[in-house]
């Protein structure tokens, strides 16, 4: 960067060069806030050369990130990291943009995964732009499980939805299968069984899911919710078509509890001949038959 008698410019390219460099030995030395700095000196320089791509490069590359962390200002790293997402946006490389989200939304899921949703939706967007719809929808589903765990059910399922969709558009139809159980699990758990019988009666219309395995659980699923059977309810969430799926939503089908309901009571008499045994029940039915034998009245 110093000026001379032979040399009237400042060397910008190489400067940030070398300033990478030291930002990398910073980091491995474990001086994160000189990492940092050294990190946001090759940024300038790179903005100083007029090479704008490259600004990006500092604020999203490992020592920067890495040294923030150590030093506990995940939200300085978040936001630098998506400061260089929209540089890349701005300059052109999309599929960058959306990689340095999803690094974003992975250094702070374990502390905001409210900000991680809002990332991971962001990449999600910039991919499906792009057409890399596989990419877009593991994106959507990083989102959808966390909105999940966070219990926000309602927009996780405006997300079930929005997965299963995609999934639908590249014909991956056994995924929408398991994508319509997630949403119904999901609208159970809000108490809406209107929305959720809706979401199977939509699901009918594709390929091979009427009659399928899925289907079969589902309609069985609905109906004990509707009838109150909190035993058939159950036992449909502990077959494994509901226990091996991701773990946000085996849960929810672990949890699931049938408002108002529960497991059917026996009556009591049942209860009184199972204790007694046959000969009791026997007894029981005769003495029942010769109370009325001689009519209602």
């Amino acid at each position: 960067l110093k000026t001379g008698f032979l040399k009237w410019k400042p060397d910008y390219d190489s400067a940030a060069t070398e300033y990478g460099k030291a930002a990398v030995a910073f980091k491995n030395a474990k001086q994160f806030d000189q990492a940092r700095e050294a990190c946001l000196r090759e940024a300038e320089a790179h903005e100083n050369n007029k090479a704008y791509l490259f600004i990006a490069i500092p604020h999203s590359s490992i020592p920067l990130p890495v040294a923030l962390q150590e030093m506990q200002r995940l939200p300085e790293a978040v936001q630098l990291i998506e400061k260089a997402s929209m540089m890349y946006l701005e300059n052109g490389t999309p599929d960058t943009a959306a990689i340095a989200l999803e690094r974003a939304g992975k250094l702070i899921e374990n502390v905001s995964p409210e900000k991680a949703v809002q990332l991971y939706q962001q990449a999600a967007s910039v991919f499906e732009n792009e057409e890399r719809l596989r990419q877009a929808l593991e994106m959507l589903g990083k989102a959808s499980r966390l909105l999940v765990r966070g219990r926000r059910l309602d927009e996780a399922a405006l997300s079930l939805q929005k997965e299963k969709s995609i999934y639908k558009e590249i014909e991956n139809y056994p995924t929408c299968y398991k994508k319509t159980i997630a949403q119904v699990l999901v609208h159970l758990h809000r108490n809406d069984y209107v929305a959720a019988e809706r979401c199977v009666r939509e699901s009918y219309s594709i390929p091979g899911f009427n009659g399928s395995e899925d289907c079969t659980a589902l309609e069985q699923l609905l109906e004990g919710y509707d009838q109150q059977d909190q035993d058939q309810v159950s036992e449909v969430c502990n077959l494994p078509l509901f226990k091996y799926m991701d773990n946000d939503y085996a849960k929810l089908g672990l949890t699931l509890v049938v408002p108002g309901g529960g497991i059917k009571k026996k009556s009591p008499n049942a209860a009184q001949d199972k204790t007694r045994g046959p000969a009791a029940v026997g007894s029981h039915a005769e003495e029942e038959e010769d109370e009325y034998s001689g009519g209602l009245c």
